[in-house]
């Protein structure tokens, strides 16, 4: 008998949920929507449970044939309790999200950060699969990352183990969303990238990517991908200068840790291949030779759906953990 959950991949520009045969890692169904510019706990915790009902309801799936929800969220977490601690770019704090969906739907809930779902699913049925000891790296809103050890994501002392978006790349260096100056994710997320060609576009700079630009969108990966085909001088600088630094993060790792494998995911690395390449070949010139030679690359398989698939198996992993305790 197959089993299902719900997993929820909640980011800081969409919640994306999705219903799971956990069997095959299969999304049957999938329901997305803009987590919004207004940003708060009540907001995004009936928007949650909005997509939930609308899953259910366009999947003819009843209550009872769900054995879990499980979340990632951008943030720091507290696993067993099921708190959001932190999520800067969700403006939430000390946030229940299990006691609530528990509450709501009478189903065991559990909470773990954003990538480290994302790695889970990489894991269990990605790029991941048959790796013992890897990083997962997505590059969205923010910069965050998942370490795989021996079949197993590493939580680290704290629980915040993969925090790759804060390394101190500038010292003193462009504000971050969580209070420190010069992190990587200041120079290297798609955030980053877009507010420096707002920046420039605000004085006086010119760029081909203005023809595909709304007044009420971002500016997407695709446009930036675009801008870059036409080869504009404008967005090469700035895309090649995220490049550089987010190659000096890969870079590190690689010493650090010495992983098999480092995946990376998120919409700037699926939809522009030369971001992609460029910084993954500037990161083995950077890194130790040794390490360097023996460090492989793959892109995430799963698509947006490596944290809904890997968000259905933090049951499992959080009983793992609290076994392995006793």
């Amino acid at each position: 008998m197959p089993n299902y959950a719900i997993g929820i991949d909640l980011g800081g520009t969409k919640i994306l949920t999705g219903l799971v045969n956990k069997g095959n890692g299969e999304v049957l169904f999938s329901i997305k929507q803009k987590t919004g510019k207004e940003k708060d706990a009540e907001s995004i915790v009936e928007k949650i449970k909005l997509s939930i009902r609308e899953l259910l309801e366009n999947s003819k799936f009843d209550i009872a044939q769900i054995d879990s929800i499980g979340i990632g969220a951008p943030g720091q977490v507290d696993r067993e309790k099921g708190i959001l601690i932190s999520a800067p770019n969700l403006n939430c704090e000390n946030l229940n999200l299990k006691a609530l969906m528990e509450r709501e739907f009478y189903i065991p809930t559990f909470l773990g950060n954003d990538v480290e779902i994302a790695t889970l699913g990489e894991m269990k049925y990605g790029a991941g699969k048959g790796f013992s000891d890897f990083v997962c790296i997505f590059v969205g809103t923010g910069i965050g990352s998942g370490i795989a050890q021996n079949g197993q994501v590493r939580y680290g002392a704290t629980g915040t183990a993969g925090e790759i978006g804060h390394i101190i790349v500038d010292a003193g260096g462009r504000p971050c969303g969580c209070g420190a100056n010069g992190c990587l994710e200041a120079y290297a997320s798609r955030t980053a990238i877009e507010a420096r060609i707002m920046g420039a576009l605000k004085k006086g700079r010119s760029s081909v990517i203005t023809e595909f630009m709304r007044d009420d969108k971002a500016i997407s990966s695709k446009m930036i991908r675009k801008a870059l085909e036409h080869k504009d001088e404008l967005i090469t600088q700035i895309l090649f200068e995220a490049s550089d630094y987010l190659s000096n993060g890969l870079a590190t790792i690689i010493n650090f840790y010495n992983p098999e494998l480092i995946v990376m995911g998120g919409g700037l690395i699926d939809a522009v291949d030369e971001f992609y390449q460029r910084t993954i070949t500037k990161a083995k010139a950077k890194a130790l030779p040794v390490p360097a030679s023996k460090i492989q690359f793959k892109k995430a398989q799963l698509g947006d759906f490596s944290g809904v698939v890997g968000a259905c198996f933090l049951e499992n992993t959080q009983k793992l953990k609290k076994t392995s305790n006793v």
